[in-house]
């Protein structure tokens, strides 16, 4: 599987509740995470198993040694991670009593990754995982490369903005979260998972899945086969940073692996709660052991 998206470091601070404009709020001490989504939605691949190749861009910077360390210790392959002379792309995340968070990006070296830095042989990996943290434009160049080639495309649209036609239409499988779903089409978050349903069957091409997840609320799905839903499952919030990637990851990894789409998404789910109850982005990412004794599959 390939993963074509952005490698950060997150700077996270824990606070009882999050600023009002124009307040300061007292937090914890900082702490820095390996994180980006498309590092951790790869890392969460690789730990259930998957083989994963990252594409990507760090800086040559204290940041991008220790990311491209902590890629590799999760043996991801690394041979089209490049360095760059802009900084490594950074996210600063606030952490509220309750697990809520707030996140702002910085690209940084993210923003370097164009369509030309693609490799020669990305079609080779079957797989293709995306996300929107990295140049549009080199997102669907990729999956169009793929999608031609006969190999299935997964695109998480995060951050939320909207997909031009040609990109939609190479795309085999889209994730969004409630309030994503609701930025793509112009409309607020979905209040139910019946409402979800059909925002999912507007989302969706006549060749692609969507899927919504809808935290509390579990997770549906409508695409060329059928539509369906799967409740959330029951956890302790502790941090739901990463939760959507340890989710996206799961799902990706499931398919690519031959389980059908219900269960894929039942695995899914499963794996983005369980790494709710655990701090930080790439720390919080399950294996696939840990998962087994949770989901009791």
């Amino acid at each position: 599987m390939n993963v074509v998206g952005s490698i950060n470091m997150d700077v996270v601070v824990e606070v009882e509740r999050a600023p009002a404009p124009g307040e300061t709020v007292l937090g914890s001490d900082y702490r820095l995470h390996p994180g980006g989504k498309g590092a951790n939605q790869a890392v969460a691949a690789a730990r259930l198993g998957a083989p994963v190749a990252m594409i990507g861009c760090l800086g040559h910077d204290a940041y991008g040694d220790a990311l491209y360390q902590t890629l590799r210790r999760e043996q991801i392959a690394l041979e089209h991670v490049r360095r760059v002379d802009t900084p490594s792309g950074a996210a600063f995340i606030t952490v509220e009593r309750g697990g809520q968070n707030r996140i702002v990006v910085a690209p940084g070296a993210n923003a370097q990754l164009g369509p030309e830095q693609l490799p020669a042989d990305l079609e080779a990996g079957g797989w293709l995982l995306l996300q929107l943290e990295v140049p549009r434009e080199t997102v669907t160049a990729a999956a169009r490369r793929v999608r031609a080639a006969g190999g299935r495309v997964v695109l998480n649209a995060a951050p939320a903005a909207p997909l031009p036609a040609v990109l939609a239409e190479a795309v085999d499988v889209l994730v969004v979260n409630e309030t994503e779903a609701g930025a793509l089409l112009g409309l607020p978050p979905p209040a139910h998972a019946e409402e979800a349903l059909q925002v999912a069957a507007r989302l969706r091409t006549p060749r692609s899945t969507v899927i919504v997840t809808l935290g509390a609320g579990g997770s549906v799905w409508s695409g060329p086969t059928g539509q369906g839903s799967v409740a959330a499952l029951p956890v302790e919030v502790i941090d739901t940073t990463a939760c959507g990637d340890a989710y996206v990851g799961a799902l990706a990894w499931a398919l690519s692996s031959g389980q059908p789409l219900t269960r894929a998404v039942e695995l899914a789910n499963a794996n983005g709660a369980l790494a709710a109850t655990r701090e930080g982005a790439q720390p919080s990412l399950p294996t696939f052991q840990e998962l087994w004794r949770f989901a009791s599959f």
